[in-house]
């Protein structure tokens, strides 16, 4: 039997991959946009970055797995949730940027990022805070 929070994470996933042939950035920004706007950010975290956590180690690539990268994101898509804007497609044209990966470097450097603290847990920002 699955867990609740698995099952909501596998109907996200569903939803987003129901319209693309791939898993990108793109698709994680839309899965996270939509656990932020129907969880809330704080059990959106908790389900997207399990969900994250639990495909990688899934396909057999625990090591892509990093703790902070997921949380930042999230943090990221959360600031900018409008909640007039129903529709992923024109919040993805009103903040285009969030779909620029390098994103992240703007507020951590690589080494920071690389390190294995990173990787299984919260690491603040080194460079510039985060939104919000």
């Amino acid at each position: 039997m699955t867990e609740p929070a698995q099952d909501g994470f596998d109907a996200l996933m569903a939803e987003v991959m129901a319209s693309a042939d791939r898993f990108g950035h793109r698709q994680h920004v839309h899965l996270t946009w939509l656990a932020v706007r129907r969880l809330g950010p704080i059990a959106a975290l908790s389900l997207i970055t399990d969900g994250i956590q639990r495909t990688a180690r899934y396909a057999g690539v625990p090591q892509k797995y990093n703790a902070t990268v997921s949380e930042a994101w999230v943090r990221i898509v959360a600031h900018h949730i409008d909640p007039v804007i129903d529709d992923f497609d024109v919040f993805a044209d009103r903040y285009a940027a969030l779909f620029d990966k390098r994103l992240l470097a703007k507020h951590y450097r690589s080494s920071t990022l690389a390190s294995d603290q990173a990787r299984i847990g919260w690491v603040e920002p080194d460079l510039a805070p985060l939104p919000g």
